[in-house]
Parts: C-alpha cells; structure tokens; sequence
C-alpha cells in the first residue's frame, strides 16, 4: 500500500476535499509542485488552475482553485482558496461571460475600473476554461 497524506481543500464558502492522498500536484505561481507524503514544510502562493489530487487506492480527481495558499507539513497538506470547485462542477457558459467582461473592462481604458482585478478575473475565466477543455479531451479520448 502506497504511503498517503492527509489533504484538506477549502474554499471561503465550505470544505471542498478532506481525504487521503498519494500525490496532489498544485499550480503554484512559478510553476507547478508536486507534493507527496513526508514532503518538507513548506508555504506558497498559488495561482489560479488545477489540483490534481491522486488519491489512496490511485484514482484522480481534479479541482479548480481561484489561487491561494499551500500549507505542507510532513502528513497534512491544506490548500486555502476564495473559490474551489470540483471539476465536475465548472460552468463553462460562466466562465466564457466572465471572461468576455474581464476582456471588455480591460479595453475600456476610460472606465475606472480596478485593473488588477480585471486582470486577476481574467486569468481565473482563463484557467477555468483551460481545465474544462482537458476535460473534454480526456472524455473524447483525444
């Protein structure tokens, strides 16, 4: 049986994933890190993409995160975002329009709108969109 880990997931609403895992890989800010049991402490800053948890027994699940925080100690992992949602759960319909109002705020040099957190909407609908495409692929087996 293969070593695990205690991972925990949780968005500003709720609990997303508290279980065993044999990997989780996370879409830290300078690239991405993989995280397996015993791994040393660490803190960092994630950005918004996919979790890729491998889970005891070797099944895979994907979450989305908004970014966040990654906490390791040698037998916990804890991920804190504003927003997670399972895979399953992305609405494609969603993230297109957010992604078209981030697009059109960012034109519109006038409006007086908060650049950074246009930018920041942007990359989520971005990467929301990148993870349902995978998705997709993986379903059409392409």
């Amino acid at each position: 049986m293969a070593m695990t880990m205690k991972l925990n997931i949780v968005s500003a609403e709720k609990e997303i994933f508290s279980n065993l895992a044999e990997m989780v890989i996370v879409p830290g800010v300078q690239g991405d890190l993989g995280i397996l049991p015993q791994h040393s402490q660490l803190l960092s800053t994630l950005k918004a993409g996919e979790v890729i948890i491998t889970e005891q027994g070797g099944s895979q699940e994907s979450i989305f995160i908004s970014g966040g925080l990654l906490e390791v100690q040698p037998h916990v992992v804890t991920i804190l975002s504003d927003t997670a949602l399972r895979a399953s759960d992305l609405d494609e319909t969603a993230a297109k329009e957010a992604k078209e109002r981030a697009e059109e705020a960012l034109k519109d040099q006038e409006s007086g709108i908060d650049f950074a957190k246009a930018e920041a909407t942007l990359a989520e609908a971005i990467a929301q969109l990148k993870l349902i495409e995978k998705i997709r692929k993986k379903r059409s087996g392409h």
